[in-house]
């Protein structure tokens, strides 16, 4: 690796801004290009030939910008597509599934574990196969929540549609006695207020984008990664030229960049999946 490529980040629209964040504030030297697939957004309804082949695509539009490491910062991704990926491509790929596995078993106390992820994350059975790989006592609770992606994309966290569909997916994991919680999309840590809200506070909520960024911290640093401390990426004349791209509406990504992240000083240009650039 060379300390001067970047870092490819992916996710089916805005919810790996989360990996995003965690990366500003560790590794604020590192340049990160970022694609969110808007255009075919929610992955959670897709089939796992559709995930495989969105995720080949935008790994292969990634490479022609010379990234030395690729975050696959999608649940739904990371359950179905990051094994073929592993395979095709030469540069490390971390998904963000194994991550949050090791975070919530180090944090919960009963060994009751709920994830909430897409319909195509849950039927995949990739979260309780991994928590069975690391602790085979660990009970594994999965919801799907298919109506999550389309709040946050739309930007309606707060809204009385987010707390009553929070309501109706988090009743069986009450129920069930958990007491970690993992976010099995990384739109999902955007609706923490209102998940917790529902919850009560002693359930403690996992976000693998953290962990992530630890891991690939570990793998950066064996390489010349450079850890540092910055809420929204470096600043001045040298810092690094970050690009973000979706295949849907740049204005909306851009907005919804300025909401998650506080602001957002960056350009998001529009493409398609072969890269040609959108209407």
């Amino acid at each position: 690796m060379d300390e001067m490529q970047p870092i490819g980040i992916f996710d089916s629209g805005v919810g790996g801004l989360t990996v995003v964040r965690f990366l500003f504030a560790n590794l604020p030297k590192e340049r990160i290009i970022y694609f969110g697939d808007t255009a075919h957004i929610p992955y959670g309804s897709r089939t796992p030939q559709e995930i495989i082949a969105f995720g080949d695509e935008i790994v292969s539009f990634l490479m022609r910008y010379g990234v030395k490491a690729v975050v696959a910062a999608c649940n739904t991704s990371s359950s179905v597509s990051l094994p073929y990926l592993k395979e095709k491509f030469s540069v490390p790929i971390l998904g963000v599934l194994e991550p949050g596995v090791r975070a919530a078993l180090k944090v919960t106390r009963n060994k009751r574990v709920g994830v909430i992820a897409t319909t195509a994350t849950v039927n995949s059975g990739a979260y309780p196969r991994a928590f069975r790989r690391q602790d085979s006592e660990v009970e594994v609770f999965t919801q799907a929540c298919p109506l999550f992606v389309p709040i946050v994309e739309g930007g309606r966290m707060e809204s009385p549609e987010a707390r009553e569909a929070a309501r109706e997916y988090l009743a069986p994991l009450k129920e069930a006695g958990i007491d970690t919680l993992v976010f099995g999309c990384t739109h999902y840590p955007f609706l923490a207020p209102v998940i917790r809200e529902v919850l009560g506070p002693d359930v403690r909520l996992v976000d693998p984008a953290e962990e992530t960024v630890k891991e690939l911290a570990v793998l950066l640093k064996k390489d010349g990664g450079r850890p540092g401390n910055s809420p929204v990426g470096s600043r001045g004349p040298h810092a690094p030229r970050h690009l973000f791209f979706t295949s849907g509406s740049a204005v909306s990504f851009y907005d919804s960049g300025k909401k998650f992240l506080g602001e957002f000083p960056f350009t998001v240009e529009q493409v398609s999946l072969d890269g040609r650039k959108g209407s």
